[in-house]
């Protein structure tokens, strides 16, 4: 069954300004206590943050992390983009309780949910407590620990402050648009869509919702509306931001690729740091949608973990963020976008890098390791081993 919203307060207020002339808010468009609009200042800005990954003892840094993201950023919207949780892997001992990683407890499906529920609270906590909106997306860890999209959207709704909805009845991911208002609440500026990606990609359904909902929000307001979209997993066409170059350049990462092995580094135009190189299967269904809705101008991805860059490709900018899985090394950050109500297709688009405590717009630099580093990973290896061995042995 899908999870439906009652919207009937959204409702009451929608016809009590559509009486006095003047279209607000529809039960479609927000959750009943929250509409999202510019401030007086012509200005609204979205805190975008990306794969936490932990599991049910979290990364001591990790609340610094996220309460001094929200302070500094000072949003009116934060967007997360999937893998709250981490399903399971070879970890290290950062963590509160540092002999387990990721929430799986093999042959134990009701602890291994019990886990993903503890862990995802923790981060949905601070973000309500925050008492900024917020809006969560799916991402692909978030399919692999026993949780359903019902429970999912459940769980969410028990934290104010929450505005995840499931708008795409067809799909079987988490698909639905945000919209934002102008300042006086008399027309919608902006449409944010939040796409499921699932566990490998979007699909056909959550595209032909995201079409059928941009041609309904054309009708509505007789003029294409802007929009941002917002996923875990990045549109193919991301992999036009890099360019080979030459086996010396200090700028280039060397990569193994259906080409051959070679030295990838961003295009010219495109800015950022990456230590991946992200592949392309082609042109993507979701892109050329995209293109031809015509309403796209940016979209958002996490996935990465440790690569954040911008560029833009075909007349649409495509953005990924620094996740914040503190199990894994960094670099950790988050983007803070900054839209202007005169036109919201101009916009200020920052990444930011977090490290003792503080986040800086500064460009981010990989460290040189020294041979002693490069030991400690060597062993960190080895314990990685050792702790999944004993993980099998004696699930928690």
């Amino acid at each position: 069954m899908k999870h439906t919203r009652k919207h009937w307060l959204a409702a009451a207020l929608a016809l009590l300004m559509l009486l006095f002339g003047t279209v607000f808010v529809s039960a479609a468009d927000a959750s009943p206590d929250t509409v999202l609009k510019f401030g007086d200042d012509g200005k609204f800005t979205i805190l975008h943050l990306t794969d936490t990954q932990d599991d049910q003892y979290p990364a001591k840094e990790l609340r610094s992390f996220l309460k001094t993201a929200i302070e500094t950023a000072n949003p009116d919207l934060i967007i997360f983009t999937g893998d709250l949780v981490e399903d399971t892997r070879f970890g290290d001992f950062k963590d509160d309780f540092g002999i387990w990683e990721g929430v799986t407890v093999p042959g134990n499906k009701a602890k291994t949910r019990e886990n993903a529920i503890k862990a995802a609270s923790f981060v949905l906590e601070i973000l309500s407590d925050s008492g900024v909106p917020f809006a969560m997306v799916q991402g692909n860890n978030d399919y692999k620990v026993n949780v359903d999209n019902e429970s999912w959207l459940n769980l969410y709704d028990r934290y104010p402050g929450n505005l995840t909805v499931d708008m795409s009845e067809n799909s079987s991911g988490i698909d639905y648009r945000l919209p934002v208002y102008s300042a006086d609440g008399s027309e919608v500026k902006l449409n944010l869509y939040c796409l499921d990606t699932q566990t490998s990609g979007i699909d056909t359904a959550s595209v032909d919702w995201y079409k059928a909902d941009s041609d309904a929000q054309k009708a509505a307001h007789q003029t294409t509306v802007p929009a941002f979209a917002f996923q875990h997993i990045p549109v193919d066409e991301i992999s036009n931001l890099f360019t080979v170059c030459d086996a010396k350049d200090p700028d280039g990462v060397t990569a193994v690729t259906d080409a051959g092995i070679r030295r990838y580094k961003l295009a010219p135009g495109a800015h950022g740091y990456f230590s991946t190189i992200y592949q392309s299967d082609g042109e993507s269904e979701e892109f050329a949608a995209w293109k031809q809705q015509g309403d796209v101008v940016a979209g958002f991805f996490g996935h990465m973990h440790q690569d954040g860059y911008s560029g833009t490709y075909d007349g649409i900018e495509l953005n990924l963020t620094y996740g914040c899985e503190f199990a894994k090394s960094g670099p950790y950050g988050m983007r803070v976008i900054t839209v202007d109500e005169e036109d919201v297709t101009k916009y200020e688009n920052t990444t930011y890098t977090y490290a003792d405590g503080a986040f800086t717009a500064d460009p981010y630099t990989a460290p040189q390791r020294s041979f002693m580093d490069k030991v400690g990973l060597f062993i960190d290896s080895l314990l990685y081993i050792a702790k999944t061995l004993i993980k099998k042995v004696l699930p928690l």
